[in-house]
């Protein structure tokens, strides 16, 4: 970026980096944009002519030990012929378009294809590791993604050859436009007005009360990390955290950390917060909208839901899936802010220009899915052909995913992590945020369902 200081003046007025119509096919944010566009464009040809298939590898859920019948074994899996041709299409669509993205982007694609080879094998691993039925139940992929890489990282280090394929941001983002098509803005009628209230109302003052305790209070120096974790903490830990990490310009530790103690915590609230709410006599809607709300995983919400009956767990998806599509505007959000308030220096003056030049340009690509899936194809080709069109998406979003986190994972050491503490003062941050999270939630749930006030809205199960 250039700038330009007028010596008669004490403030100084940056001029917005220049942006070149090649932008669109050379910088990353773009890049991502067209390659998630791809996938969905070729994904709804695929499911609504019904002219091939497009789905991307899924691990069936396997035992170690011997247990459930319904589960498959591992060998079968291994066995079927149909998995390695899905396994092999996944590695080409996913291998092609980014490496044309990194051919791109300036890097060489005889050094690039090698590294993107390995990377894919140990995403493999991390994908067959996370659909062990015990293992899936309780940790999501992303925690396995970080473990492999971190173990490779910290134990034998990561080879010079496989950097090249370590773009973190790049899968990130590519994952996060494709993911936009699934976050459909129908899901606010299911619930209307008591779902806008839990999740709409609480989450960005959760984020408010976050960013002042850890910049004001614990007076943490690393704003993008405040931010990243209290958007995991308040919206859907994982998802929020990776759009709020890039809008905000986290580092790779940052959004590992943040990342690691949402899982950590997840796993204690999914089993201990059902318990507590049938010991205290929560009705099922109000149970589950609490869960909904305050639960940082959507897998974990469905669990917990569950465990206080299928009215919990209708209200508990409902309230997550409404609270998951402010995904985009807390991302949206952040990017305008840091752009203007945190990253600026004193007198500086940020235009319109300048905002544009520093916006995160995938969330553009985000929106765009969200509106074309819930205003365009739904309305034309109905909510089945969406759900099943997002079947496929939400297996190559996931592939895009455990790329970025086994990437974070070697790209990152222990003794990094350990930094990142701050003396204990990033995990307050996440425990005061996550209670006040819990009780401001149970406020709103108790104001708005307990048939005190308003009337409570029965659910179809």
């Amino acid at each position: 970026m250039e700038e330009k200081t007028n010596k008669n003046e004490t403030s100084e007025v940056v001029v917005a980096g220049r942006t070149h119509i090649s932008d669109l096919w050379k910088k990353e944010d773009w890049l991502a944009c067209w390659i998630g566009a791809i996938v969905i464009i070729v994904a709804c040809v695929a499911v609504l002519t019904g002219a091939f298939d497009f789905s991307a590898t899924k691990f069936a859920k396997w035992q170690i030990w011997e247990g459930k019948e319904d589960i498959a074994s591992l060998g079968s899996q291994f066995a079927d012929c149909a998995f390695w041709g899905k396994l092999l299409l996944t590695f080409l669509v996913t291998g092609v378009l980014f490496t044309i993205g990194a051919k791109l982007q300036g890097e060489k694609i005889k050094k690039y294809v090698p590294a993107y080879v390995m990377l894919f094998v140990l995403a493999v691993v991390v994908r067959l590791i996370s659909a062990e039925f015990t293992l899936n139940r309780y940790l999501e992929w992303a925690f396995w993604a970080l473990i492999v890489g971190l173990l490779i990282s910290n134990t034998v280090g990561v080879p010079n050859w496989l950097k090249p394929a370590i773009k973190t941001e790049f899968y990130i983002k590519s994952g996060l436009v494709i993911m936009g098509f699934s976050v459909l803005f129908s899901n606010i009628a299911k619930f209307g007005l008591y779902g806008l209230g839990i999740a709409w109302i609480v989450t960005p003052i959760v984020i408010i009360f976050m960013w002042y305790f850890g910049t004001r209070v614990l007076k943490l120096q690393n704003k993008p990390l405040v931010m990243t974790l209290a958007a995991a903490t308040s919206v859907c830990g994982t998802s929020a955290a990776i759009a709020t990490g890039a809008a905000a310009k986290a580092k790779k530790t940052d959004l590992s950390l943040a990342v690691s103690i949402s899982i950590i915590f997840t796993i204690l609230m999914m089993v201990f917060e059902p318990i507590i709410l049938k010991a205290t006599n929560w009705t099922p809607i109000m149970g589950g909208s609490l869960i909904g709300g305050t639960v940082d995983s959507t897998g974990a919400v469905v669990v917990a839901g569950t465990a206080l009956g299928e009215e919990a767990q209708t209200a508990a998806v409902l309230v997550k899936s409404i609270q998951n599509i402010l995904i985009g505007f807390i991302a949206f959000a952040v990017a305008l802010f840091f752009a203007t308030k945190v990253d600026k220096t004193n007198g500086q003056k940020v235009g319109a220009a300048e905002i544009w030049y520093r916006f995160p340009k995938f969330i553009i690509g985000f929106f765009v899915a969200s509106l074309v899936a819930s205003f365009i194809i739904q309305p034309a080709f109905g909510a089945d052909n969406v759900k099943a069109i997002n079947g496929v998406l939400d297996q190559y979003k996931n592939w895009a995913f455990v790329l970025a986190f086994t990437s974070i994972g070697l790209d990152t050491n222990f003794k990094e992590l350990a930094k990142q503490m701050q003396g204990g003062k990033v995990l307050w941050l996440y425990v005061v945020g996550q209670v006040f999270n819990i009780v401001l939630t149970a406020l709103v749930v108790w104001l708005l369902l307990s048939g005190i006030i308003f009337e409570v809205p029965v659910l179809e199960v």
